[in-house]
């Protein structure tokens, strides 16, 4: 079974919003809501979001009632003083969600929050991800995350910031074996980038229209990741 997309356009997009906390250090989360309005993506996975506790702010709320969209979380920190981690908001319903835990020896922990949604009745698979910044772990990491796609068949994306400076590196190898590779602008850091520290998978990749970065003004100061987009057509 070959897996499809919806006869429709889709817009997807993953941003590391840096606790939102801005290039000019100031914590602003309706800024980083305002640069989600600007880029009108359907599905969004967020990395680095404070999701609440007695000592830490609830930004995904606050980006959720900006946008209205559906909201989950993946936290890879959890105690009560503090959460944190990965996210999606979704335009579309999300039906079903997976944690999947990256932890790698005293490395910081890692994880994959493994969304399905239904995009008006076709099954899409998405995972967001935030992988650590040492080679070895993000091979190991990356391996944990090939296991837990096993022989999917549904329509798929893996978006996420996967921390990979080299673009010759054995860790986006693997990943390009799996998915086949896909355009990577640079989005690091925004004021003036240089790196593609985030990326976009997509399966099929026949499906993969454009990818591009989101670089307006605000999002160059929002925080010091720019947002990646990828227009997805069935």
């Amino acid at each position: 079974m070959t897996p499809d997309f919806t006869p429709w356009p889709v817009t997807v997009a993953t941003y590391n919003i840096h606790s939102a906390i801005g290039m000019d250090g100031r914590f602003v989360p309706d800024r980083v809501g305002e640069v989600l309005e600007e880029m009108h993506a359907d599905i969004i996975a967020l990395q680095e979001v404070p999701l609440g506790g007695s000592d830490w702010p609830d930004v995904l709320e606050v980006l959720q009632m900006a946008t209205g969209y559906n909201a989950v979380e993946g936290p890879t920190h959890c105690n009560p003083q503090r959460r944190f981690g990965n996210a999606v908001l979704s335009r579309y319903p999300i039906i079903a969600t997976r944690n999947i835990n990256l932890a790698f020896g005293r490395c910081e922990p890692r994880g994959a929050l493994d969304a399905d949604i239904d995009c008006h009745g076709h099954p899409l698979r998405v995972v967001a991800t935030h992988l650590g910044l040492r080679p070895g772990e993000r091979r190991a990491q990356i391996r944990t995350l090939l296991h837990a796609f096993g022989t999917n068949q549904m329509a798929m994306i893996l978006m996420g910031d996967i921390n990979e400076w080299l673009t010759w590196g054995r860790p986006l190898r693997m990943l390009h074996r799996h998915f086949e590779e896909a355009p990577a602008p640079a989005t690091f850091p925004a004021p003036w980038p240089v790196f593609a520290l985030d990326r976009i998978w997509i399966s099929p990749r026949r499906r993969l229209v454009h990818v591009d970065v989101h670089a307006t003004p605000l999002a160059r100061t929002a925080s010091d990741h720019l947002p990646l987009i990828a227009r997805i057509d069935g």
